[in-house]
């Protein structure tokens, strides 16, 4: 479905504490953006940014950036916000281009429902591809993890065959998250939507260890 255009959406943009205009200034400098060292979590594909500025709410130790390359949508986010949310940023990023942005200072990424991209010629442009995980080496400050959360059994599938062919470790994985009650759960826009339509959701967290560890793995031969 097309996103309607919000009329006064760079005014939205250019008027918000929250909002970096140029993020591809700060790379290696993030936290002296939020004036921590605090950990860093990011949300690609942020939305309207339901799940971002929820977890901002709640986790005040943790610096979070929501990620999104449409300025209508970005927009609608920012009006969401409440004051007073130091550790919140929105940056406006087409994905490809994350690794210009950000250099060994993030912990966690989250991948919301992202674009399936269902057809074989377009599996470079999925969020958990051999060509964003190789992206995402490069910005991770320590260990790489990422959670990953998605209504598409296809992409769900494609996606544990590429976490583990790029040698990460399953910590958690589940094939219905609102099976049984999960109060830990914050839900996003597209999530509470798929709920209500008794859609299966998908969610799985994954580790990559700087230092090899021992862990939880699948077969190296499953693609």
């Amino acid at each position: 479905m097309r996103q309607r255009n919000v009329k006064n959406k760079k005014e939205i943009m250019e008027n918000s504490p929250y909002y970096i205009e140029n993020p591809k200034d700060f790379i290696g400098k993030w936290s002296s953006i939020f004036q921590n060292s605090n950990p860093i979590y990011i949300e690609i594909g942020m939305g309207k940014g339901k799940f971002i500025i929820e977890n901002a709410l709640k986790y005040k130790d943790i610096n979070f950036i929501g990620i999104e390359k449409f300025d209508s949508i970005l927009a609608l986010a920012l009006k969401k916000i409440p004051e007073g949310l130091p550790n919140l940023k929105i940056i406006r990023l087409d994905a490809i281009n994350i690794d210009e942005v950000f250099n060994k200072e993030i912990n966690k990424i989250y991948l919301n429902f992202s674009d399936p991209w269902p057809k074989k010629r377009h599996e470079k442009r999925r969020l958990s591809s051999f060509q964003f995980l190789e992206k995402y080496d490069f910005i991770f400050k320590n260990d790489c993890i990422i959670e990953m959360k998605t209504d598409n059994k296809d992409l769900f599938c494609y996606s544990i065959k590429s976490f583990n062919n790029y040698g990460y470790y399953f910590e958690n994985i589940t094939f219905d998250l609102h099976k049984n009650e999960n109060l830990d759960n914050i839900m996003t826009e597209y999530e509470e939507k798929f709920t209500k339509l008794n859609n299966q959701i998908y969610k799985i967290l994954v580790i990559k260890r700087k230092k090899e560890e021992k862990g939880v793995s699948f077969s190296k031969n499953l693609l």
